[in-house]
């Protein structure tokens, strides 16, 4: 049996699986070795699965043998493996150091870098894999390096003709399970005569 994994999250008392037989009478189960921690409990009649309390991850994955026995025959039995995998849930977001930077920028340079922008999760694996982007209309005169967060210009600018100051909203996003977390970060950016 190889149950929907369950989240490190869950309940103590949750449904895991239900084991059955096909068996002329009545069959008594019960888990004969491989949960040394004791995560799981049967129901000796029905074969129901609970958990009995919370989950560490680092327990993980868990397989444990269950036996359907003759209830009036004990030996009489049949074993079969139950393997239970957890999910790391996703519990932090993306922080950036600062919610709002400052930075200059002089006119007339060719498309250059700006700024390293480095967001942190505490989150390990895919749940701390970031990825980054530029939210709202300044897309345009600036892009992100979505894999190392350096934030570049795409053209030069002219301080006597266009705006001298931009802000760009800069988003950090984790590959997050069940749900993709993200952080926010606000780039001033001063053009210099």
């Amino acid at each position: 049996y190889q149950p929907a994994p369950l989240s490190e999250k869950t309940l103590p008392d949750t449904f895991v699986v239900q084991i059955s037989v096909l068996y002329e009478v009545p069959v008594i189960y019960s888990i004969v070795s491989g949960d040394g921690k004791g995560y799981f409990i049967i129901d000796s009649s029905t074969g129901i699965i609970r958990t009995t309390k919370n989950l560490k991850l680092e327990d993980f994955p868990v397989i444990f043998d269950v036996r359907a026995a003759d209830s009036s025959h004990a030996n009489i039995f049949n074993d079969v493996s139950v393997n239970v995998q957890v999910i790391d849930e996703n519990d932090f977001p993306p922080v950036f150091p600062f919610s709002l930077l400052e930075t200059r920028l002089e006119e007339n340079l060719p498309a250059t870098p700006i700024v390293h922008l480095k967001a942190q999760d505490n989150d390990t694996g895919r749940n701390g894999f970031l990825t980054y982007g530029i939210l709202g209309g300044n897309g345009l005169k600036f892009r992100i390096d979505e894999a190392t967060g350096i934030l570049y210009s795409t053209a030069s600018f002219d301080y006597e003709e266009e705006p001298t100051e931009y802000q760009v909203l800069i988003y950090a996003e984790d590959d997050g399970i069940p749900e993709k977390k993200t952080g926010y970060c606000t780039v001033v950016i001063k053009i210099i005569d």
